[in-house]
């Protein structure tokens, strides 16, 4: 690389980490990140199981009646083939079972097991403990200051004036405005190298981790 393009990168690069800095959503995205890989590890060492963040991805999405794995895979914007791997590691893992579904004998049930709704149970106390570590280091009132940001972001995200219900409605970056018949994607953080597609909320990545809660 000659010396003008070494150049050229070290000042994109700064250039590039500023404006990340000065983005409130990637200091969010990177945070769930980093919350993301210390409770996967954690749950790793709780588990003894080699969980990995693409098994994790699937537990908002499995309900607690049972869902199939068609529904999964569409959900999730990826093959049947990608996600039965995943279900077929988690069920050798204890986690998951799959059991007849009863509207059709044919197909089958994907839901927590005995042992996995155990596991869901542990690992929100295990989320709980590393919160009471991130309230300690920062301190309460931030920690409150920022819980309170969330919920109100998340409320203006998903409620009647969001950016997704403005732009169904031709708003700003809507279908109509952009002249095209897919407006942009939402601010979502893009946790690809080890997990599935989402749909939905980002990054990563809180949904993601291991003891997510399912619906």
């Amino acid at each position: 690389m000659s010396d003008e393009r070494a150049h050229e990168t070290d000042r994109f690069r700064a250039q590039l980490e500023a404006a990340k800095h000065a983005s409130t959503a990637q200091l969010l995205f990177r945070a769930a990140r980093r919350m993301n890989e210390v409770g996967l590890g954690r749950l790793q060492a709780m588990s003894g199981q080699p969980v990995r963040a693409a098994h994790t991805a699937l537990f908002p999405h499995i309900t607690l009646e049972g869902v199939r794995q068609t529904a999964l895979a569409e959900t999730l914007g990826v093959s049947k083939q990608a996600v039965g791997q995943l279900v077929g590691e988690l069920e050798a893992m204890g986690v998951v079972e799959r059991v007849r579904d009863p509207s059709d004998g044919r197909a089958r049930l994907v839901r927590f097991s005995a042992a996995g709704r155990q596991g869901l149970l542990a690992g929100l106390g295990m989320l709980r403990a590393l919160e009471d570590e991130a309230r300690a280091a920062v301190g309460d009132d931030a920690w409150r200051g920022l819980r309170s940001g969330l919920l109100a972001t998340l409320a203006w995200l998903d409620g009647p004036g969001g950016p997704e219900s403005v732009e169904r409605a031709g708003g700003p970056g809507g279908p109509e405005s952009a002249g095209s018949p897919g407006g942009p994607d939402g601010p979502e953080s893009a946790e690809r190298a080890d997990s599935p597609k989402r749909t939905g909320s980002p990054g990563h990545s809180g949904d993601s981790v291991g003891p997510s809660q399912p619906r």
